[in-house]
């Protein structure tokens, strides 16, 4: 027997999460998701497939009815030699017109920000998870982690007398 989760549907080899940005849920509350595609080069395909990727520092901007990634880094594929690409490049984010003139209405409204989630493949396509976000104060964010760790203990202790 694996040692794998058994679920209902089988798990499609080509869709996996490649990274995720944790920093993101900590410090911004996040209201409202978009998937989106993102144009890359095949160098930079090969490298993300590799786990070579970091959107720690990554938000997003609209210019010019455009949504862009900004500050994603992407390391150099080391087999590609001349036909490598620039790791710090602005990249863009692909989605249907209604869904980013909505987002791009929300996001204008000042104190919000767009804070790219997770990078995952989905059918052998890059996707971005693209959340907007508004900024949390310290003592939100104090209060966030007591009530989450309020809520454990509880679990723990419904568990302990059953």
């Amino acid at each position: 027997m694996s040692a794998k989760k058994k679920t209902g549907a089988k798990e499609n080899p080509n869709s996996h999460r490649v990274c995720q940005n944790r920093k993101a849920r900590h410090e911004f509350d996040i209201l409202d998701e978009l998937d989106c595609g993102i144009v890359l080069c095949g160098s930079e395909v090969k490298s993300i497939r590799n786990g070579k990727i970091s959107i720690e520092e990554a938000y997003a901007r609209f210019r010019d009815g455009e949504l862009w990634l900004i500050g994603a880094t992407i390391a150099e594929y080391p087999q590609a030699n001349l036909m490598n690409h620039e790791p710090d490049q602005t990249r863009k984010l692909i989605a249907h017109r209604r869904e980013l003139q909505k987002f791009a209405a929300q996001a204008e409204e000042r104190g919000f920000t767009l804070v790219p989630l997770e990078v995952y493949f989905e059918r052998g396509f890059v996707k971005v998870k693209v959340g907007l976000a508004k900024g949390r104060k310290l003592h939100d964010k104090r209060e966030r982690l007591k009530s989450e760790s309020d809520r454990k203990e509880m679990r723990q202790a419904m568990l302990k007398r059953q």
